[in-house]
């Protein structure tokens, strides 16, 4: 992985992720908003399985950004990259780049 590899680490799993520096905040920022909202979904005990938590996790933090009419023109190719994302991640890849 290049020099721009930053590690995450979401619901108790470390991810090696490949980004631009200046967005390392960002990504960091990130993956701590998601880290929550899954532990969120994981200790209401309705949903079980990593896979399926990481899918409710993104479908709610989708549904919020649509309510408030965040995703409009390029933001969906924006959302649509990130889902995609989500599906690699969860295919059993340990490594993302954005």
């Amino acid at each position: 992985m290049s020099d721009n590899a930053v590690n995450v680490t979401i619901l108790d799993r470390d991810y090696q992720v490949s980004c631009p520096p200046e967005e390392r905040d960002s990504l960091l920022h990130s993956a701590r908003f998601l880290d929550e909202k899954m532990r969120e979904i994981k200790s209401s005990g309705n949903v079980i399985g990593l896979e399926r938590i990481a899918v409710m996790a993104a479908l709610n933090i989708t549904h919020e950004l649509l309510q408030e009419g965040a995703v409009k023109g390029s933001n969906q190719a924006q959302l649509q990259r990130l889902t995609d994302k989500i599906t690699k991640a969860l295919g059993g890849q340990s490594q993302l780049q954005l």
